[in-house]
């Protein structure tokens, strides 16, 4: 697994329990197990994970990885079977949802349908006893950061979908909590909206500057929103970085099958020169592909490459990276790109996202031979 260290540095615990120069969430050798039958069922294998303060983190994963049951952990709607949970260097483990500094917002929104979008948003101060003017004022300020000043007096039956995903934003927020949960909560929404909401819940993370931790199977949300991000599969963490990070260098294969779509090829390296292994296919094409001091040639390596890195050429061309002849097996056109399967002399399918920038009809069609090239740093190994 490979990670990227967290914004914040994390010391010893002090004699109070608390930490100092730390995170705003940590789990600390966490596993969460549940009874199944009489069988204890792992649905969190071993996490350690430090949540930086401010940051937009994101939970990424397939159903059933243990994303969601990782989330209600710091919620306190869940225990660990073992390990610690910190919040703002406090150990929590143990402690009731009620008394913790978080708040959460759900797919479902929970909205109050009786009260007006006021009542809703001042609720939970309300129930704080929190002074009146108090809650005008920051009332007045959450609505006008998620964009519902003069909307007020409306109900929820009287608003779209993404107004109502707002009402729930700003009702978690008036209460300045440590740190906001977010369980896919743009899920019931179709997608130019939920696109629209993407943005917008970036921008109200950073102006209102809490931590924001967001859960979701979607991986376009998570590259479009997050800091950070953690793939995870299976109750483990299989790799924690930045989007760029995680989408440019996948660590396993799992991750570069999930996160986008990837082309991935096995084979023997040939040979090492100049930094690159070079998987020979004869004349039928070359795989050339960055590697560390460690890889010698006999090696088997795992290489993936992104579609749009590839370039389709219906003639021979003059490369000096990577090369594969193949057939084109399958052409779908997208709008912005046109995509080919093609069937290539690697014996693997490739995937190639041709951006629409040039003639129209000047696409390759199934059965045609063409050749694909990218240049060798789009080749990445996987596991090296």
């Amino acid at each position: 697994m490979t990670t990227s260290p967290p914004h914040q540095a994390v010391t010893a615990p002090s004699a109070t329990g608390e930490r100092t120069g730390h995170p705003a969430i940590e789990f600390v050798g966490v596993r969460k197990e549940y009874l199944s039958h009489g069988e204890a069922v792992p649905a969190v294998k071993s996490l350690d994970l430090a949540i930086g303060q401010g940051e937009f983190f994101s939970l990424l994963g397939p159903s059933g990885c243990g994303k969601t049951t990782t989330m209600r952990m710091i919620a306190g709607f869940e225990e660990p079977t073992t390990g610690q949970v910190f919040l703002d260097g406090k150990d929590v483990t143990g402690v009731a949802a009620n008394k913790r500094d978080v708040n959460m917002v759900f797919q479902s929104y929970a909205l109050f349908p009786h009260l007006n979008v006021l009542q809703n948003v001042s609720f939970g101060l309300e129930r704080k006893k929190v002074g009146k003017s108090e809650i005008k004022r920051r009332v007045g300020e959450i609505l006008e950061i998620v964009s519902l000043t003069g909307m007020e007096k409306r109900h929820p039956k009287e608003m779209s979908g993404g107004q109502q995903q707002r009402v729930a934003l700003a009702r978690a927020l008036v209460n300045h909590p440590r740190a906001l949960l977010l369980d896919e909560p743009l899920g019931a929404l179709d997608l130019k909206l939920r696109q629209q909401m993407q943005i917008e819940l970036k921008r109200i993370q950073r102006e209102v500057g809490i931590t924001f931790v967001y859960v979701t199977h979607d991986q376009g949300e998570a590259l479009t929103m997050s800091d950070r991000i953690a793939v995870m599969n299976d109750g483990l963490i299989e790799q924690l970085g930045t989007p760029r990070e995680i989408y440019e260098k996948p660590a396993t294969r799992f991750v570069a099958g999930f996160i986008g779509t990837s082309n991935l090829l096995s084979g023997q390296v040939s040979r090492v020169e100049d930094g690159c292994a070079v998987l020979d296919l004869g004349s039928e094409g070359r795989i050339v592909v960055p590697v560390p001091g460690s890889v010698q040639a006999g090696q088997p390596i795992e290489v993936s490459v992104r579609p749009e890195k590839i370039d389709l050429h219906r003639g021979t061309p003059q490369a000096t990276g990577s090369v594969l002849a193949g057939t084109v097996t399958e052409v779908v056109y997208h709008g912005t790109s046109t995509n080919y399967t093609v069937a290539t002399s690697a014996g693997t399918d490739f995937v190639v996202f041709d951006q629409n920038a040039h003639d129209a009809e000047d696409v390759a069609s199934r059965g045609e031979r063409v050749f694909l090239t990218w240049a060798p740093q789009h080749s990445y190994p996987i596991g090296v």
